[in-house]
């Protein structure tokens, strides 16, 4: 007995049968939805065999790819002849629609602008984030397996693939999102796929103005230190917006100069045509052809760049990022992991240990406080707003230590108002920075107002 008569027999039924009455009906409606999930795999099977490589190529795109897949599921669903409700079968249909051409129960997430995260913890379990706060949804994968084919729909659009041999990988798709895939048996639980969205259009200072993520007064100094050839690092947590904001800092550069940017995955989104982009390659099946972030560091310095771009700093590349600035490449910017700017600089420090090369720690530390002239810090606050909240410069070595002294600190001490919310913002400490002397020889002039002090908590600075 094929799907359409077993299908069939449960609706059958007149006025006369039980099934035809209210109870009947309702009755019918449960056993469609029991035998929803192998309709969808009966006729996902055969729609895709129908159109085969059409699904693929490169002239079939958009709403006429949508059009004709839209089609061919409503042409195989009313041929198995399975009674439905309307708003049931359109339900299906969009559902199958979505598995087909986009990534199944995770694609209105992917077109929503709101959402910045989807989290797959396993096929049962979806989440997003939305306006900083982690939400679960309702949205469900059928079954591990049913995941793993998004998942491989996914990776293979990058050229990659990832199974038990190889259970990990983290890719950049086509829109500029990053993917994270774990597998088992890596993953205790069940396959975990996490995509984090950027912005179609970059943010701008004034974006992050109007966000509370800085102030104008903060933004107008960061501007004069990106365009006054600073080496600027931003640090923070997970997810605490450090790449939009060297996005930001980077469209701070005067149009014109050479800039190359190196990153693990390609995120960043610059306006100015003189830029290189470099890009991590992973090792290939055979464990070979694998280039670093810090081989591609050493190859930047030979491409006559004006500015360096490193989308994060992580292991030895560190070393040949303070050698870079330290010997006239002046003006670069990228990002580290760390709770503070404090933490930043001991981050480096340990970073560049993981060089392999021996140098005493003073040696490192008077190599970061000559390199680096200012940390960028941002958090992602328990409210889920991502704000600055220390602009720091780095000043000199006293006897073991870098000193570091705060120029702009964030207001905790504003509390919250009723929804939960900081109210706090970016403040100026009102101590004008060592650097404006060399910023003047370099014709950039930070007028006095930008460190205008602002009475808050003593402290936090």
């Amino acid at each position: 007995m094929g799907l359409m008569d077993r299908m069939g027999e449960a609706g059958n039924g007149s006025g006369s049968g039980a099934l035809g009455t209210d109870e009947g009906r309702s009755q019918r409606s449960e056993l469609a939805a029991g035998r929803r999930e192998e309709l969808i795999t009966t006729v996902h099977s055969a729609v895709v065999t129908d159109l085969g490589a059409g699904l693929y190529r490169g002239d079939l795109q958009g709403p006429e790819l949508q059009r004709r897949v839209r089609q061919a599921v409503e042409e195989k669903l009313a041929a198995e002849g399975v009674p439905l409700p309307r708003n049931e079968r359109i339900e299906l249909v969009d559902a199958l629609v979505a598995e087909i051409i986009g990534y199944g129960p995770i694609e209105e997430f992917l077109k929503d602008p709101t959402v910045t995260e989807v989290m797959v913890n396993t096929h049962k379990h979806v989440y997003i984030e939305r306006d900083g706060k982690i939400l679960e949804t309702d949205k469900r994968f059928r079954d591990d397996g049913h995941l793993r084919r998004i998942i491989q729909k996914i990776v293979g659009q990058v050229g990659r693939r990832v199974d038990e041999s190889s259970p990990y990988v983290d890719a950049r798709l086509p829109d500029g999102s990053r993917v994270n895939v774990v597998l088992p048996p890596l993953s205790v639980r069940g396959p975990a796929l996490t995509i984090r969205k950027f912005s179609a259009e970059p943010f701008r200072a004034n974006d992050l103005v109007e966000l509370n993520t800085l102030t104008e007064q903060a933004a107008k100094f960061l501007s004069a230190c990106v365009e006054g050839r600073l080496n600027v690092l931003v640090s923070g947590g997970t997810g605490a917006g450090k790449t939009t904001t060297l996005n930001v800092l980077s469209s701070f550069i005067p149009l014109g100069e050479r800039i190359i940017t190196i990153e693990d995955a390609a995120e960043l989104k610059l306006d100015h045509e003189h830029i290189v982009s470099l890009e991590y390659r992973p090792p290939n099946i055979e464990g070979r052809g694998e280039v670093t972030i810090r081989d591609l560091v050493r190859n930047a310095l030979r491409m006559r760049p004006d500015r360096i771009i490193v989308g994060e700093i992580r292991g030895g590349e560190a070393l040949d990022m303070l050698q870079a600035m330290n010997t006239g490449h002046d003006g670069s910017l990228s990002t580290v992991h760390s709770n503070s700017p404090r933490d930043a600089l001991s981050r480096v420090e340990t970073m560049v240990l993981m060089a392999g090369v021996d140098l005493p720690v003073r040696a490192i530390r008077e190599q970061a406080s000559r390199a680096i002239d200012l940390v960028v810090h941002q958090s992602r606050l328990n409210d889920g707003s991502r704000r600055l909240t220390h602009i720091t410069e780095v000043q000199s070595m006293e006897g073991d230590v870098v000193t570091l002294q705060n120029l702009f600190v964030f207001d905790y001490e504003a509390g919250l108002d009723e929804e939960g919310r900081h109210q706090g913002r970016l403040k100026s400490t009102g101590i004008r920075p060592s650097f404006l002397p060399r910023l003047k020889e370099r014709g950039v002039v930070v007028s006095e107002d930008v460190f205008a002090f602002e009475t808050f908590d003593s402290s936090f600075v």
